[in-house]
């Protein structure tokens, strides 16, 4: 049985995935393709394309297509509770109740355009759609590969109504405990900070999260923007989640947040740096978000915590590591499953999963995410010797030796090997790739080649044999989804990579996953006598991460980037050819 899952519902991050009998075969999100970051407005044609091309089937063979967006009936509370909460905007309230699936029929006719242009046939294949949430939780829990009763989280800025979901999966099915309903949103707040400190939204969150560490929290009492009671959680619309005239407008921009939070906070942050009284807010608004989520999740599912100790997460807050360390923490918590494309990309995954494991067909547990487009070494030659301009390249006789020696003498490296990895994180396969215990390797990568902000983390990757001894816990971490406090012994080993809370974002790497990455990390070891690696994604600041050799390529040559190893070819912008 063939199913594709198709995401883009809610206007951003459209991707598209593919199971064929239970298995995942192939995923990636547009933007990759389009080379527009979180392909905004579209629909995912070109990775479609790409997900029949490498699983090798003709469209006509596809026999289900899901997609994370279903009707909401007028009985379903969701609607009521927006109408309600939205009195203010009466459009709006009054759309909801009469209007409600006017979104979902929009995606459904987007949907249905693209599988007749791209040969499906809308009519041909049975079409499941899925609510938003279920998407994200089968995502999470069917992927974990957890077998015993599991507690799924699901918290995300919203899908059709819900922003939060609270449920358990047992024996493959999935059980709705709680969800909460828009402006009630953890995720919506968040992202209206993130729009008040100057970063967009979507995108900037993380920007957030890393600043948070530089402030205070109890500087500046946040909790007026978040009202918390037995279970129940309230958003304060009169600051933050606000629609229409409520909205604070500035150069013609409505923002998620009202002139009032102005007259309490002062003006938008501006600029690049960490700045007072800015990085106290970040910190005020990144402990609300942990306080208030940690207690949601005691009162809705810690029975269950403590019951299995297993615990399935997605949604676009799930890529908040720093909620994640503290989820890890609370009591009989075993083990947390964090899906890698825990944002909107992901839904396609959850989409498919979910209705696959209702065709009757269970599907496997995730391994990896490099899902995506891979290139030989001969067509990245080609894409050499075709480039606008020249380019210096050379085969490598033993290209993780060759490239370590280069990262072990300071010198950052693009790296760009196998498939492309699904979701927002590098791990490997499309990184920019540092030592990080060389001084300054990290502003550098900043500064000169990623040109964003130079308080930005970096995230280092780590060998399995070791990981357990920097990391203090044997916790499985493959996908950069939780932060853990660095061992003393290794802050001043690796200083570039801890940040200055004193915990890292670290991959795990197993030979068994990624063995070209683990025998650079190997190769690492044995010159410099750690086996990690700075890893940031291979993309500037505002793109896409790079997909294919000639993305690569301007990628190298519109940076200070000096060397760049495609597969077995080691590229560079001067004579010197390191040995």
């Amino acid at each position: 049985m063939i199913v594709l899952g198709l995401s883009g519902a809610v206007n951003h991050d459209a991707s598209a995935a593919l199971y064929i009998d239970g298995k995942l075969v192939a995923a990636a999100e547009e933007e990759r393709f389009l080379r527009d970051k979180h392909a905004k407005g579209k629909m995912p044609y070109e990775a479609t394309k790409f997900c029949l091309e490498q699983a090798g089937i003709r469209p006509d063979q596809i026999d289900i297509v899901a997609f994370p967006y279903a009707e909401i009936g007028l009985k379903s509370p969701a609607r009521w509770h927006y109408a309600k909460r939205h009195w203010y905007a009466p459009d709006r309230a009054l759309t909801a109740l009469f209007s409600g699936n006017r979104r979902y029929w929009r995606n459904h006719r987007n949907v249905m355009k693209l599988l007749d242009d791209l040969g499906i046939g809308a009519k041909r294949v049975k079409f499941v759609p899925v609510e938003h949430h279920l998407a994200h939780a089968s995502s999470a829990y069917h992927l974990s590969g957890f077998k015993e009763k599991t507690a799924i989280i699901g918290i995300d800025g919203k899908g059709e109504y819900a922003t939060t979901f609270f449920g358990y999966g047992e024996n493959g099915k999935i059980h709705k405990i709680k969800e909460f309903y828009d402006p009630d949103s953890l995720g919506g707040v968040y992202g209206a900070l993130t729009e008040y400190l100057g970063f967009e939204m979507l995108d900037g969150e993380f920007k957030v999260m890393g600043m948070a560490p530089y402030g205070d929290p109890k500087r500046f009492d946040f909790s007026r923007l978040i009202e918390y009671k037995d279970g129940e959680f309230k958003v304060n619309t009169k600051l933050v989640n606000v629609v229409g005239t409520r909205r604070f407008k500035k150069n013609g921009k409505g923002y998620f947040f009202s002139p009032e939070l102005i007259e309490w906070l002062g003006p938008m942050r501006e600029g690049d740096e960490k700045d007072e009284p800015y990085i106290d807010y970040a910190a005020s608004i990144q402990d609300l978000l942990e306080k208030t989520a940690l207690k949601l999740i005691d009162f809705y599912l810690g029975d269950i915590i403590k019951e299995t100790g297993k615990i399935a997460y997605a949604g676009g807050v799930a890529l908040n590591v720093k909620l994640n360390q503290r989820i890890i923490a609370m009591p009989g918590v075993k083990e947390l499953f964090v899906q890698p494309a825990a944002s909107d990309a992901g839904t396609a995954i959850g989409a498919a999963s979910y209705a696959s494991q209702l065709a009757g067909v269970p599907v496997e547990k995730m391994e990896h995410v490099y899902l995506g487009p891979a290139y030989t070494t001969e067509q990245c030659i080609e894409a050499c010797e075709q480039y606008e301009q020249p380019v210096k390249w050379r085969r490598m006789a033993n290209v993780t030796a060759e490239t370590a020696k280069i990262l072990a003498d300071g010198n950052p490296v693009s790296w760009f090997q196998g498939h492309m990895e699904f979701g927002p994180r590098a791990l490997g396969n499309r990184s920019i790739l540092g030592s990080p215990s060389h001084p300054g390797v990290a502003d550098r990568i900043n500064a000169q080649i990623k040109y964003r902000e130079r308080w930005r983390p970096f995230c280092p990757s780590m060998l399995d044999t070791i990981a357990p001894e920097i990391l203090q816990t044997d916790h499985p971490s493959p996908y950069m989804t939780f932060t853990f406090d660095v061992a003393e012994s290794w802050k001043s080993r690796i200083p570039e990579v801890v940040h200055e809370d004193g915990t890292a974002r670290a991959q795990i790497v197993t030979k068994a996953t990624n063995p070209r990455y683990y025998s650079l990390l190997q190769e690492m070891e044995k010159l410099t006598g750690n086996g990690v690696v700075l890893n940031t994604s291979l993309n500037r600041r505002g793109e896409p991460m790079v997909c294919s050799p000639t993305d690569a390529l301007n990628m190298f040559f519109g940076s200070d980037l000096e060397y760049l190893v495609m597969e077995d070819i080691l590229i560079t912008k001067d004579d010197h050819q390191p040995i």
